[in-house]
């Protein structure tokens, strides 16, 4: 593939990326997508055959990178205080700016889990690169909660109020999207002291 080539995929992506995020994977439209990246709609099924192959193209992506992240969190030789710090932080502002992600994981797990576990395995999603460092440091620290309930806890922590947002945001902040984004930033800090409050009943 040519350096223009990759320019016109990133670009394609990027413009896919912003749709998804604000119709979700139902509501997205190729055309619309070809429009946003400033292409025509034959030129974007040249590059991407279907709204699948481009969905399948994205949620890799971003799945990588986010597994990617998580993976060197998790690795890095800092205290489960500072991973948790760390993680939190990194996965509230990817969730921020990829909305769509767990509102299509949900709803993918009763639609077609075998087509989500497959996105996950095509994305290079390694658990046991997040969870085996996870363990050890759990276990270094003097705790023995599982790490499968440490993460999955503290994702959802994190994810809930990102799905929840439409609720969230009208409920608690009368619609006012700008208090929402500041009590997200200052959820993580709630988060990291909950959490590290909590652990002292696995000691």
């Amino acid at each position: 593939m040519t350096n223009k080539e990759k320019q016109t995929e990133e670009i394609i992506a990027e413009a896919a990326r912003e749709v998804f995020v604000e119709k979700g994977m139902a509501g997205a439209r190729m055309q619309e997508i070809a429009d946003k990246a400033g292409i025509n709609k034959s030129l974007l099924h040249y590059y991407f055959r279907s709204k699948d192959k481009l969905f399948d193209f994205v949620f890799s992506k971003i799945m990588g990178k986010i597994g990617g992240m998580l993976q060197g969190i998790m690795q890095e030789g800092v205290s489960i205080e500072d991973k948790i710090g760390k993680f939190v932080d990194t996965y509230t502002d990817l969730l921020s700016k990829n909305p769509f992600l767990p509102n299509f994981i949900f709803g993918e797990i009763t639609r077609n889990p075998d087509g989500l576990i497959k996105r996950f395995a095509s994305a290079d999603i390694k658990p046991n690169q997040l969870l085996d460092p996870l363990q050890r440091q759990l276990n270094k620290e003097g705790y023995t909660i599982h790490p499968h309930d440490f993460i999955l806890n503290l994702l959802s922590m994190v994810i809930f109020p990102v799905v929840a947002r439409p609720i969230v945001e009208r409920i608690f902040f009368e619609g006012d999207h700008k208090a929402y984004k500041e009590y997200l930033l200052s959820r993580k800090l709630s988060i990291v002291d909950f959490v590290m409050k909590a652990l002292q009943g696995y000691k």
